[in-house]
């Protein structure tokens, strides 16, 4: 079954003194290109982040956000805010001059002042916490991959809906095709005759004519080159392999089977056939660029 290209995804894991949360943006784009996002501390695991991920979304721009939340742990070291400080230690001194006051304050007192002495992050040894920030980008890229998958679905119903409705209007010009010979036949004819005005007609330069007209209107081969594009694109929408350039592929080929009949008919009803499919194709056409 085929994927889409476009989704999203977001992965959790828990550490001893944090969490990871990792999200995982998705969009169309021609080849393979995944970007990533993160605190400059987890800056050596980058390219196994985006390992994982190209392990499992092969096509796409994938952009990859990486948060680290610290929680407060029992070997965090407090820190000394030196600007709190400093503001208590000179209210201090001004108000000890004015009410004739010792002038040094104990450090003891500055610092037992609220905002002075901060919670401080804990020390840990960051390739520690790499299993637990792969498991938050495994989740989001299993997220992501879910939403692209139940996505593809919705568009191979969609595409299988507008290839049969090709396939039926490609039959109608199939059908019209001999129709066309015989009524340019009969058109040829009655214009022979009014043209001779009662003398006898070549009935073998007629048919010769409409023999000529036949071969230049014969679209044989294009039909069933059409009905083989036909088959192979079924066959990959069933695939489970990245089929989007194929499908691509496949299109272009469509298009100018379609162009060709387009261009050797001098039918007015087959030129409408070939209008709507190549509407229909066109249609075909935006929805495979979504496609992995």
């Amino acid at each position: 079954m085929i994927k889409s290209m476009t989704g999203y995804g977001k992965g959790e894991a828990s550490a001893p003194n944090g969490s990871f949360t990792v999200e995982i943006r998705s969009v169309n784009h021609r080849y393979g290109e995944i970007s990533v996002r993160m605190p400059r501390t987890f800056y050596a695991f980058e390219n196994e982040v985006k390992r994982l991920a190209a392990s499992v979304l092969k096509r796409g721009k994938i952009d990859i956000s990486v948060q680290w939340e610290e929680t407060a742990a029992a070997n965090a070291v407090p820190q000394l805010d030196m600007v709190v400080a400093r503001g208590y230690y000179d209210a201090y001194s001004r108000l000890a001059k004015e009410l004739n006051l010792p002038q040094d304050a104990a450090p003891s007192f500055i610092m037992s002042q609220k905002g002075v002495m901060k919670e401080g992050a804990a020390t840990v040894d960051e390739t520690e916490l790499q299993p637990q920030l792969l498991a938050a980008v495994q989740a989001a890229v299993i997220a992501l991959d879910g939403m692209r998958f139940r996505e593809g679905e919705a568009l191979s119903d969609d595409l299988k809906g507008r290839r049969k409705q090709i396939a039926e209007w490609s039959a109608l010009i199939s059908e019209r095709t001999p129709q066309m010979v015989l009524e340019y036949r009969q058109k040829l004819k009655a214009r022979l005759d009014q043209l001779l005005d009662g003398a006898e007609m070549d009935e073998a330069r007629l048919a010769q004519e409409v023999a000529l007209l036949a071969d230049r209107c014969d679209i044989t081969e294009e039909l069933v080159r059409l009905a083989s594009h036909f088959s192979q694109f079924d066959e990959a929408l069933s695939s489970s392999e990245p089929v989007g350039r194929k499908l691509d592929f496949l299109m272009q080929e469509m298009n100018r089977e379609v162009n060709t009949i387009g261009s050797k008919s001098n039918d007015a009803g087959i030129t409408t056939l070939v209008i709507q499919i190549k509407a229909e194709m066109e249609k075909m056409r935006e929805q495979v660029q979504n496609v992995e």
